[in-house]
């Protein structure tokens, strides 16, 4: 057999075995890949090759960006600012049916925004509002199923994490143009969920909210204020060529941090666990993504890219089908996988195939986030499904029923994002980051 295949068919089969059983992704992608490394390369120059494209692939000022802005997110769970964007989202969703899960939408779609976390905001927000809902008369399962559906509106509101690997994998894909790109998307999501939480409060006769004085609202947005600005300073700054968005995380962990301190929420003991727990993520992905750069090389070497492309168009070259094929894919592999190693694997494979035929690699990274953020609150793995439930007191089995409803608004709202370019692209155009 010739040894550029074998080393393709090793890669595959070794990864897809440890994954079964249960060796964790970056450990399998990184044995898998260095095994068929070997095959085409001296054992010496495989050791010494795949430490250096680890290396490599490691050693990228943009991927900075990521702990900076893990860090800030982990300092604003803890920093009080949860509560201020709860009572802000109160007075956003004002008269509508349900109020409090409607809050827990808003709250989410801030939270997640602020922090880029849909885990961090589904804990903190869900925490918050969740014991508030079922005291209220609020079934225990749909509280959970609002909090879980809402949470990952967070991960396509920038600043996104999620976004920043995908532009460091897909390759001179302008970070700026990826989160302008998922407001629409990200707001859209938010939005479907609020609609269908409306319509299930007023079959289950839910009450409507009480409308708030108009000095009481604007005090409590007032409050909010501090913690929204974070998002007009980063987003802003990047947009505006003040800083990059690696400087920019830099600027969001000092701002959460001033803000913190002056809400004097902080305290050593709780500096201390923020810091571990930062250091302790960014070691996780900043590993995931070195040993997928060995992973990165094998594939280019042995053509998978290439062999994946030709076995699509060898079964149809409609653009539309291959997408939803493309589809179904991510959708099948984010309920196994976390994202940023789903966007590790895939991302080599998947964009040659959809530039191909012209879609702009800045929609493709929403539509990829978008099937992978769907995966974060399905079974078996979804880590914000586990978060959602744990958070609500619930099960997964209880729960589950509850959340088909909003299965079907995301798919709904994954299908415009994939059909509809300019639901990602018109305000990036807008301010002429792509073409």
């Amino acid at each position: 057999m010739d040894p550029v295949a074998l080393a393709g068919i090793i890669m595959v089969s070794s990864i897809a075995i440890m994954l079964l059983l249960g060796i964790p992704i970056a450990i399998s992608i990184g044995l898998g890949s260095v095994l068929s490394m070997i095959v085409v390369l001296p054992f010496d120059v495989s050791m010494s090759s795949s430490a250096q494209r680890m290396f490599t692939g490691t050693d990228n000022f943009p991927l900075m960006a990521i702990t900076f802005f893990i860090l800030a997110g982990n300092i604003m769970n803890n920093g009080g600012i949860a509560i201020r964007l709860v009572n802000c989202a109160k007075v956003l969703a004002g008269k509508m049916p349900a109020p409090l899960a409607q809050t827990n939408i808003v709250a989410n779609m801030l939270f997640g925004a602020l922090s880029g976390s849909g885990v961090a905001a589904a804990a903190a927000i869900g925490g918050t509002l969740g014991p508030i809902e079922i005291k209220e008369g609020y079934d225990r399962n749909f509280v959970a199923a609002v909090n879980t559906a809402s949470a990952p509106t967070g991960m396509l509101i920038p600043p996104s994490n999620t976004l920043i690997v995908y532009s460091t994998v897909a390759g001179s894909v302008s970070v700026s143009a990826l989160f302008l790109a998922g407001y629409v998307p990200g707001i859209l999501w938010g939005l479907l969920c609020m609609i269908l939480v409306a319509i299930i409060a007023k079959r289950r006769k839910y009450p409507k909210g009480q409308s708030v004085d108009l000095k009481t609202g604007l005090k409590t947005i007032l409050i909010a204020i501090p913690s929204l600005m974070l998002i007009v300073i980063v987003i802003g700054g990047i947009l505006a060529g003040i800083f990059t968005a690696t400087e920019g995380s830099a600027i969001a962990v000092v701002y959460s941090l001033i803000l913190s301190l002056c809400y004097r929420t902080l305290n050593p003991k709780l500096v201390s666990k923020i810091l571990i727990d930062t250091a302790e993520t960014t070691v996780v992905v900043t590993f995931m993504i070195g040993v997928s750069m060995i992973m990165s090389w094998i594939m280019s070497f042995t053509h998978i890219p290439a062999l994946v492309a030709d076995t699509l168009l060898g079964i149809t070259t409609n653009p539309i089908a291959i997408l939803l094929v493309i589809n179904v894919v991510l959708l099948v592999m984010g309920c196994f996988m976390d994202p940023i190693p789903a966007i590790l694997i895939f991302c080599p494979i998947f964009l040659p195939i959809v530039m191909n035929f012209g879609m702009s690699p800045v929609q493709f990274g929403i539509v990829m986030t978008m099937n992978l953020c769907i995966g974060t609150i399905t079974p078996p793995v979804g880590p914000i499904l586990f978060t959602g439930v744990r958070i609500g007191g619930v099960t997964i089995e209880s729960v589950f029923k509850h959340l088909l409803p909003f299965f079907a608004i995301t798919v709904l709202c994954l299908m415009l994002t994939t059909y509809v370019p300019a639901l990602s692209m018109t305000i990036p155009q807008w301010f002429g980051l792509v073409k």
